[in-house]
């Protein structure tokens, strides 16, 4: 009884076997004494009726007991049952069983079926004992005279041994049908418990190997509904742990990769000063603004890194306050459209006059907004053009960032929003960790907005914030 597979036999064969028992003993009782025991009591009956009509046709036997006795001699070996003849008096005046050969001519004790008798009335009188061996059918019937007067009783009494037989065999047949039955059920029970036991090995193998770092292929969601939700359950929280590993890994790499570069750089150019390089102006500066550069991609990293944290921990909070969105846009674009023009970009920016005030945080929507600005001057290449617009739809204001750069490709579109994604088409998000724009789209969703994007291969992209309008007030 230590594992679960026991108790769930158990507890489908033990209310069965109750139930089977409880059921045998009922059935056995009621087709004994309600059904075969009324059967016979109405055969008897019948029976009698019939000996008690052709008692009445010789009336002069009873008045002769050897003669009532030769009556019943001839009728018994058509008799399923013992006969008496009984006088008006109470007299036994004949039987068929021979014990009762000394009780002949003395009045029976049977008052209560004589009364009943006298009074022109059948008397069926049915018991049943289960442990002694008494009459279990006892028939009287009255015996008319052409006076209309009764001048005796027959009585027929079929004893617990002559139906015994008819008992047992019934008896014997519904203990059969029970126990097919309960084998049946128990068969039933064992498969039952079998497969649901086996699904929730499965189910323990895998959060064991989850457990230990092994993986493992996903599980078939099959059985009841409550262990497919189980099992799904587990698939699914079996995927995640492995993106988590995968993300964690792609992390490791991407970290590397990326701290690498601007650590080697400087490096070198330090190496370069302590060498003498600063000995040369243009050098040292060129060597400075290098240096600075790299320095700004490590904060940029560091800034990516502390988003994933808040994003991953949960702890992004957001500080609103009133923003004019006329205002603040110029102010938050106008560096990047001075850093588009220093590549040789073309800027250009549209707003909208009738732009609301919205309650944002501008902090984490400028975080937003710079990294797909951001990507947008960075992959389009020099004579490209960059493009802002906003305006109002509806319910909701959108802000638009285009570029005329590579684009992305069809298979790529799909997961550009997952974290530490950078492709592989050469052509893309082939620098950085893989953040810019997972973070962004937290960022705006954290403020009950979208990112939508839309892109041609080789001919540009579009990303587009939608925030909902509800949250600010026009200006």
């Amino acid at each position: 009884m230590h594992t679960l597979r026991a108790r769930l036999i158990l507890s489908h064969i033990l209310p069965l076997l109750i139930i089977v028992l409880l059921i045998g003993i009922v059935l056995d009782y009621v087709l004994e004494t309600r059904i075969l025991l009324t059967n016979i009591a109405g055969e008897l009956a019948g029976e009698a009726m019939l000996v008690a009509t052709l008692a009445s046709e010789d009336l002069q036997m009873w008045n002769d007991p050897a003669q009532a006795q030769t009556f019943l001699d001839q009728l018994a070996p058509n008799l399923v049952a013992s006969a008496m003849l009984v006088d008006s008096e109470g007299y036994l005046m004949a039987s068929t069983e021979p014990a009762d050969v000394e009780r002949l001519g003395q009045v029976l004790d049977e008052t209560r079926r004589l009364d009943r008798v006298r009074a022109g009335k059948v008397d069926v009188y049915t018991a049943h004992s289960w442990y002694a061996r008494a009459d279990v059918v006892d028939v009287w019937v009255p015996v008319w005279g052409r006076d209309h007067q009764v001048v005796g009783a027959v009585r027929l009494t079929n004893r617990q041994t002559n139906t015994l037989e008819q008992v047992l065999t019934l008896r014997y047949l519904i203990i059969s049908v029970l126990v097919v039955g309960l084998l049946l059920g128990a068969g039933l029970a064992w498969a039952l418990a079998i497969n649901l036991g086996g699904s929730l090995r499965q189910v323990t193998q895998a959060v064991q190997q989850l457990s230990s770092g092994q993986r493992h292929d996903p599980l078939a969601e099959q059985g009841p509904e409550e262990i497919r939700r189980l099992l799904h359950a587990v698939n699914t929280m079996a995927e995640r742990l492995q993106t988590l590993e995968r993300n964690r890994r792609q992390l490791l790499a991407n970290l590397v990769h990326e701290l690498g570069r601007p650590l080697g750089a400087l490096l070198a150019a330090t190496q370069a000063l302590q060498g003498g390089a600063d000995q040369d102006e243009a050098l040292r500066q060129e060597l400075f603004s290098g240096m600075e550069e790299e320095i700004g991609l490590l904060r940029r990293l560091l800034d990516d890194l502390s988003r994933l944290h808040n994003r991953i921990s949960g702890t992004l909070e957001l500080e609103h306050q009133p923003v004019t969105l006329t205002d603040w846009l110029p102010v938050v674009l106008g560096f990047w459209r001075e850093a588009a023009c220093a590549k040789g970009l073309k800027w250009q920016m549209t707003l909208a006059a009738d732009l609301p005030v919205l309650e944002m945080d501008p902090n984490r929507m400028t975080q937003a907004l710079g990294n797909l600005v951001g990507n947008a001057v960075k992959f389009t290449p020099s004579g490209g053009t960059v493009s802002v617009e906003a305006g109002i739809k509806d319910s909701e204001v959108w802000i638009s960032i285009g570029d005329t750069g590579p684009g992305i490709s069809l298979d790529e579109q799909p997961h550009i929003f997952t974290p530490f994604y950078r492709g592989n088409s050469g052509r893309r998000f082939t620098q950085g960790m893989g953040l810019g724009l997972s973070i962004a789209r937290d960022l705006v969703m954290a403020h009950g907005g979208r990112l939508e994007m839309t892109s041609t291969p080789g001919q540009g992209s579009c990303f587009t914030i939608w925030l909902p309008f509800i949250l600010g007030r026009t200006s």
